[in-house]
């Protein structure tokens, strides 16, 4: 995660934490949980709680830019290829060994 994303990701925490307060740490002695006077947090019946975080953690993911995509795909290509062609020589190698001092 670069410097920016970190920013952006702080940017909107603070955002949802609301300002002036903190969230509560968990002592000893004290509870995290939410008091009887407030409400929980929940979905409707079409459209439950979990489905809107995934959709508000996904909002939150840095996507690579299509060209950073094709760079990294022609590097994976690449190294792909160059690692089949060292263990298809070490193959041949060993095959070769084999054949000269087993089958002689």
């Amino acid at each position: 995660m670069g410097r920016r994303a970190r920013r952006e990701q702080a940017k909107a925490d603070r955002r949802t934490q609301g300002r002036g307060t903190t969230p509560p740490r968990g002592g000893l002695g004290t509870s995290t949980a939410a008091p009887s006077g407030e409400n929980q947090r929940s979905g409707s019946w079409w459209k439950p709680q979990w489905i809107m975080d995934i959709y508000s953690e996904l909002r939150r993911v840095t996507w690579p830019s299509r060209l950073e995509v094709a760079n990294l795909t022609v590097v994976v290509v690449l190294v792909s290829i160059a690692l089949g062609l060292v263990l298809g020589g070490f193959d041949l190698f060993f095959s070769w060994i084999v054949e000269q001092t087993l089958f002689r």
